[in-house]
């Protein structure tokens, strides 16, 4: 099989996976129970931790991140939730608690916004939540929320869990699952980790544990508990996806040789910059600009109006023509916005490449 050129896929995911994690999923299948899978999730922990930013177990599960955002709500909220909605995943997490039969209270904010610490403070003060749920990086919007103020927030009131959706944050931009002192973050493969769809990882604290103990209806798969358990024991819950694990183990590798997470969300960052500088210039001049404000906007997947006469679709299509992927808005932003996904193990010189296509297109 002929693989294309790595380096021209660039939707917010899935993200484009390198030729040598694809190579490692080639690996012969290994029992799913004992020491060979003992052995390799003992390979994933430590660099996992490191990852999240974390001392905690990391749950890993087989299914998309959404299951996780189930598990959340259903081993995380226990009667009410105050939901953050700035974008379609926020919508999606606050429907998803509101399916579990929990009570959903939702603080709502214009696409392409952030909810501000001042706003979550009077919020939680008057809405006797237990609860509240929030996406970090919106992938819809490109909006990077300021998850240590507002968890600072939620810390000053007692009994109220943090359920964080690092999807698009995780692996790209700084995530301080213990500094921050987030109740329960996750994330999914085939975002910055740049692995195919098909994993979800996640990390709680020893309250949300305690709370899952004692909640009604958790389910199977979305028993906070089972996961941990089986990860003490360097095992899984069920029958893992194992081609997935070794280009986990493979894509782990791979950073430790990029630097560490640190090194990973310099370029993140810098991949933002270079989006920001083009829209000072070039963009600013054929009328492109960002959705987000300055200092909100995410490090992994840059949201950017197209000028009044284009299409947002339009546009991606004339990239695809191409040879390029890039995303159109979601949503109600579908026709007005396009999405660059500058995550997982992108360079820099890749993306300045696709913005000199991007202007020739827009022109």
């Amino acid at each position: 099989m002929n693989l294309p050129e790595f380096g021209r896929f660039f939707l917010p995911g899935p993200t484009e996976v390198h030729p040598e994690i694809l190579q490692a999923m080639l690996r012969p299948m290994i029992p799913h129970r004992g020491e060979d899978m003992a052995s390799l999730l003992k390979q994933v922990d430590q660099p996992l931790r490191e990852i999240f930013r974390t001392s905690r177990q990391i749950v890993i599960g087989t299914g998309p991140a959404t299951a996780f955002m189930e598990l959340a709500a259903r081993s995380g909220v226990r009667r009410r939730a105050l939901s953050l909605v700035s974008g379609a995943f926020g919508e999606r997490f606050a429907s998803i608690v509101a399916s579990t039969g929990k009570e959903v209270i939702r603080l709502e904010v214009p696409y392409g916004g952030t909810v501000e610490p001042d706003m979550l403070h009077d919020a939680v003060g008057r809405s006797d939540v237990d609860a509240v749920t929030l996406v970090h990086s919106e992938t819809a919007t490109g909006a990077l929320a300021p998850l240590d103020a507002l968890a600072a927030v939620v810390h000053d009131f007692e009994d109220v869990m943090l359920l964080v959706d690092g999807v698009t944050s995780v692996a790209a931009s700084p995530v301080e699952t213990d500094g921050w002192k987030l109740d329960f973050v996750f994330a999914g493969a085939q975002k910055s980790l740049a692995l195919p769809p098909g994993l979800a990882f996640g990390a709680a604290s020893d309250r949300m544990t305690e709370r899952a103990q004692a909640l009604p209806g958790k389910g199977t798969f979305t028993d906070i508990s089972a996961y941990q358990k089986a990860a003490a024991a360097f095992q899984p819950t069920n029958t893992p996806a194992i081609p997935l694990l070794f280009a986990l183990d493979a894509q782990c590798r791979r950073i430790e040789a990029e630097g560490g997470v640190e090194a990973r969300w310099r370029r993140h960052e810098e991949m933002r910059k270079t989006v920001e500088r083009w829209t000072e210039g070039p963009g600013a001049e054929l009328g492109v600009c960002f959705l987000p404000a300055e200092e909100r906007r995410s490090w992994s997947v840059s949201c950017l109006r197209v000028p009044p006469g284009k299409s947002g679709l339009q546009v991606a299509n004339a990239m695809k023509t191409r040879g390029w992927t890039i995303g159109a808005g979601y949503g109600p932003l579908k026709e007005t916005t396009i999405r660059i996904g500058h995550m997982g193990d992108h360079t820099v010189d890749e993306l300045v490449e696709l913005l000199h296509v991007l202007e020739e297109v827009v022109a």
